[in-house]
């Protein structure tokens, strides 16, 4: 299966990682001395159900490193105009393609591992798009200071995952819908209203289990969904605000490979300084010296 990476966002002024971009995409924040990024191509790397990887914001030139073949698509302004991007280049490389993953380029802490247990977990069935989720106690057992955002269902409280799977056609079909709720995506009460008046009011009295949620919105929209309930909270811990990248900076730093030190160079030992032998002075000679020659004075000449 083929990965798309979004990786197009760049923070401005009002946004709260807009000091740590410094104007570059936010991929590219330095998380425990790799990009953001880089942490997600190597789950990617390693991950043996992934074929191809299609980056969508960055160029070769962000000097990324991935194992899979790799390829770059311009940043298209939008989260589902990227999508649809991503998802004509995997065509573009196999017309039998039929599903893709869509992945975030702000879950540094996901594991390759868990990228092929959704991948066979969603070839059991063919839904058109799997959304997965994850459990208020799994992500704060994992990560107990992340003030992650829930939406509060009848029989669990979850947050969203930002790494999912979906059918290529949803990328050419019901795009106004699309484009709305991923618009929201911050805002369970927001889509819920986008999906019809008697959702959002289960929603908001409680009533609604999640997979009455999942029904009624893929109904709305005319497909089949499934949802995918992690126990893990890698895949939905993302990076939104400076507290999050502090936590995952720290988290990442233990698992990150130390620099080898190389084993101190022994000081040379100083060879001893060499003695010159004591020369002993030059026997005298037993003939006298000759008297040193008188110079004859100058005699000025008369003057005539």
């Amino acid at each position: 299966m083929d990965a798309i990476v979004t990786a197009g966002g760049i923070p401005q002024p009002k946004d709260p990682l807009y000091a740590y971009a410094k104007g570059d995409s936010k991929a590219l924040i330095d998380v425990a001395g790799k990009p953001m990024i880089q942490w997600v191509l190597d789950a990617l790397s390693d991950a043996k159900n992934v074929d191809n990887v299609i980056i969508i914001g960055l160029t070769p030139k962000s000097g990324l490193t991935c194992k899979k073949p790799t390829y770059y698509l311009s940043n298209q302004g939008r989260m589902l105009a990227n999508i649809v991007a991503g998802v004509d280049k995997a065509l573009e490389l196999d017309r039998k393609t039929k599903y893709v993953l869509v992945v975030s380029s702000d879950i540094p802490t996901i594991k390759s591992e868990q990228i092929d247990w959704l991948i066979e977990t969603c070839a059991q069935t063919k839904d058109d798009i799997y959304y997965g989720v994850c459990p208020q106690e799994v992500m704060e057992t994992r990560f107990p200071d992340s003030r992650r955002t829930y939406t509060k269902l009848k029989d669990m409280q979850v947050c969203g995952a930002d790494i999912n799977i979906t059918h290529v056609r949803m990328a050419t079909e019901h795009l106004d819908m699309w484009e709305n709720l991923i618009g929201n995506r911050k805002s369970p009460v927001k889509q819920a209203s986008i999906i019809g008046f008697g959702t959002l009011f289960m929603l908001l009295t409680g009533q609604l289990t999640l997979d009455e949620a999942v029904e009624r919105a893929t109904k709305r929209i005319g497909i089949a969904g499934r949802p995918i309930i992690w126990e893990h909270a890698e895949p939905c811990m993302d990076i939104d605000k400076p507290h999050q990248l502090e936590i995952l900076r720290a988290d990442l730093a233990k698992s990150a490979p130390k620099p080898v030190r190389k084993p101190r160079q022994l000081a040379a030992k100083k060879e001893p300084a060499r003695v010159k032998p004591i020369q002993k002075p030059a026997a005298k000679s037993s003939k006298p010296k000759s008297a040193p020659k008188e110079k004859s004075a100058a005699v000025p000449s008369k003057k005539k």
